[in-house]
């Protein structure tokens, strides 16, 4: 059922891992655009300087007037802020330079965690009907990716089967814990999804073995392959369905998306 159906508030979902080039802003991007597809009304929401999103989504830099640091810093709604993408039922709120000072500036704030949280909540927002929302977060865990936490229903974590990749998720659902424990009792992990897999490499196969020990069916079933077409999807500001549809990418995150949906009605 979506929210349009019975008028209920957004599942928020933040994709998170403190780790760079896991393949985090591919999944945002490529998740919320499938689910668009298929019939939900989904939101990004680029938390990230960077802007990978927003780029990704053909959002051009002269076209980010409003941006979340404007939602953030200047509380202004994201009603207001968020934009179309050429994918029907896909809006975005972009990002840009100006939230690298973002961090500094809520630190000297008195509700420097549930800035968003408040934002996320207001009913500009509700009367929209969106199904979810997804924020792409920094590949930090500093107050932007707090404030994401503390506003959202679940974390999506990707991960990528490389050395050491168990220790950093490790840290990161200790994070995600403090933050339940403290700010937000509803947050909860929505699951862990295993990207740039290469079925050649044995590191792959054993990463993959343990985290499904370690987490059971916490860990997707799908896993998102190593894919040239993945990777050159952004630079033409399309999501794999728009640029690769054959693509195994596409097949992949596809299959994520069916899986996801199917979670939620469990």
């Amino acid at each position: 059922m979506s929210a349009e159906d019975n008028n209920s508030p957004p599942k928020v979902i933040t994709v998170v891992n403190q780790k760079g080039g896991v393949g985090k802003t591919t999944t945002a991007i490529n998740l919320a655009a499938t689910l668009a597809k298929l019939g939900k009304k989904v939101l990004l929401v680029d938390f990230d300087p960077q802007g990978n999103s927003s780029t990704g989504l053909g959002v051009s830099p002269e076209n980010r007037n409003l941006t979340s640091y404007d939602v953030l810093i200047e509380q202004v709604p994201i009603a207001n802020v968020m934009l179309k993408t050429k994918v029907e039922r896909l809006f975005i709120v972009a990002a840009n330079t100006d939230l690298s000072s973002a961090d500094l500036i809520l630190s000297g704030k008195a509700d420097k965690i549930t800035t968003f949280k408040k934002l996320v909540e207001d009913k500009s927002l509700l009367v929209l009907n969106l199904d979810y929302i997804f924020i792409d977060c920094p590949p930090s865990l500093n107050l932007l990716t707090i404030n994401a936490l503390v506003a959202s229903d679940s974390a999506l974590v990707p991960l990528q089967p490389e050395f050491f990749a168990l220790e950093g998720l490790s840290q990161l659902l200790l994070t995600i814990r403090d933050v339940r424990e403290s700010a937000n009792k509803r947050l909860r992990l929505e699951g862990v999804v295993l990207t740039m897999y290469d079925r050649r490499n044995n590191l792959s196969g054993q990463v993959e073995e343990d985290a499904r020990e370690n987490l059971g069916r916490l860990v997707f079933k799908t896993v998102i392959p190593r894919n040239v077409r993945l990777s050159e999807a952004p630079s033409f500001g399309k999501p794999i369905l728009a640029y690769a549809p054959k693509s195994s990418g596409n097949r992949a995150y596809h299959a994520l998306a069916k899986e996801f949906l199917i979670r939620q009605e469990g």
